[in-house]
């Protein structure tokens, strides 16, 4: 097993009883536990299925392609307007997680289910980047090769905080600002 687990679960400030609660109840459903970006990560036969997710206010089971999962019970949220496939179950407490363990484990069996079929979430429509990342894309060749070797969520991540402005002079200012974390080849949330 990754020692990087361990760490994971061993130095959990807040949700530690609901995280173990969580871990016991998908390696229990069959899922191998891996840790991926600096969190214990649930898969089925190398695909990924679920990530547990320490937040402020919550604990986060994620589901990656949660859009996919019929939910009769109501329980995946939307991770914010921006996220097409990812949905989520918010835990708040260790009866939380008593109270949903079959609603949980159900959710689980379609996401297997969804990973057999060969189902995954429609791709993105093509992304028409916003008028002052374009120009500073165009101004210098490699400033166009650094941004399209990012993966297309990494574009899209730099899209959306661009064009989130709603002036041009913030934009402008936003694309200089990132200008040298897509040189470096960098994601937005990168450090």
């Amino acid at each position: 097993m990754d020692t990087r687990l361990d760490k994971f679960f061993g130095a959990a400030r807040q949700w530690k009883a609901e995280l173990a609660a969580l871990r016991a109840a998908l390696r229990g459903a069959g899922l191998s536990e891996e840790f991926k970006w600096g969190k214990a990560c649930y898969c089925f036969e190398g695909s990924n299925i679920a990530i547990l997710q320490p937040m402020k206010d919550h604990l986060a089971l994620m589901f990656f392609k949660g859009a996919l999962l019929e939910d009769p019970a109501g329980v995946l949220q939307e991770q914010g307007p921006n996220s097409r496939s990812a949905r989520r179950v918010a835990f708040r407490s260790v009866e939380d997680v008593e109270e949903r363990a079959g609603v949980v484990e159900a959710l689980v069996r379609r996401a297997i289910e969804v990973e057999r079929a060969g189902l995954s979430v429609e791709p993105p429509a093509e992304l028409v980047l916003v008028e002052e990342l374009e120009r500073w894309l165009d101004r210098d060749p490699a400033h166009r090769v650094a941004f399209e070797g990012l993966t297309p969520g990494r574009r899209r991540e730099y899209h959306l905080h661009v064009s989130g402005a709603k002036q041009a002079s913030t934009r402008e200012r936003r694309v200089e600002q990132v200008a040298p974390k897509i040189l470096a080849g960098k994601g937005f949330r990168d450090q």
